[in-house]
């Protein structure tokens, strides 16, 4: 793939990968044999997390079927590979300015994954106009609607949030990490329902560790 052609986006809206594409007989099997599929998800899930966020959600997804890929799995692992191509003298750039803060960025797809309707969050930390720490994962429970999914998705990005804060504060160089660390969040309702400390009947069956992230909200300001 040194020469291969390139790509302009690693995955589009309608590349799927389910349990149903991996190998069905003993020639798929045979030919999954020769290809080095775990060592490319392996190298590239080292690169996404060093200096590529852009590709985090993608190797999330191929990394899902590791134990036994099919050659559509194979597929989508080049066309990352192909993107990389087209980026690979793409780089971090930070912004010299007066006042370093810490701004978190979170998301989420409902019901993206096809074998079991799990969502996946992702998050982005910035500071400095450059990306700082990130993370593309499926979520541990099967949510009803977005709403519940982006809710689980801030949950999660709390969590790093507050470690993040940690972390810095022990630094001793950003001195705006001492006030609550801004996450910006696309859904009304998830914003408000953090801010509400009533349940509803739609959140009755919502984890009572996910509604912990309320409690820091003395740490993480939601917009």
């Amino acid at each position: 793939m040194q020469t291969c052609s390139p790509r302009e986006v690693p995955v589009i809206k309608g590349d799927k990968l389910t349990k149903f594409q991996c190998p069905k007989n003993d020639l798929e099997c045979a030919y999954m044999d020769t290809v080095p599929y775990a060592s490319a998800v392996g190298s590239l899930m080292y690169v996404q997390v060093c200096t590529c966020p852009d590709i985090a959600f993608a190797i999330g997804v191929l990394g899902r079927y590791q134990s036994n890929p099919g050659k559509d799995h194979w597929t989508a692992a080049r066309k990352v590979m192909r993107y990389l191509q087209r980026t690979m003298n793409f780089m971090f750039t930070y912004k010299r300015c007066d006042f370093l803060e810490v701004i978190g960025y979170v998301d989420s797809d409902f019901a993206g994954c096809r074998d079991d309707f799990k969502s996946t969050s992702g998050y982005v930390f910035m500071m400095a106009g450059g990306s700082i720490s990130w993370k593309s994962v499926k979520q541990s429970l099967t949510t009803t609607s977005t709403m519940q999914a982006e809710y689980v998705a801030c949950y999660e990005a709390t969590l790093h949030a507050i470690w993040l804060r940690n972390f810095i504060s022990r630094l001793q160089i950003v001195d705006s990490i001492s006030n609550p660390l801004t996450i910006y969040c696309d859904n009304s309702a998830v914003v408000g329902f953090s801010r509400n400390n009533m349940g509803s009947s739609r959140s009755k069956h919502i984890d009572k560790v996910f509604l912990c992230y309320r409690e820091g909200s003395r740490v993480v300001n939601f917009c």
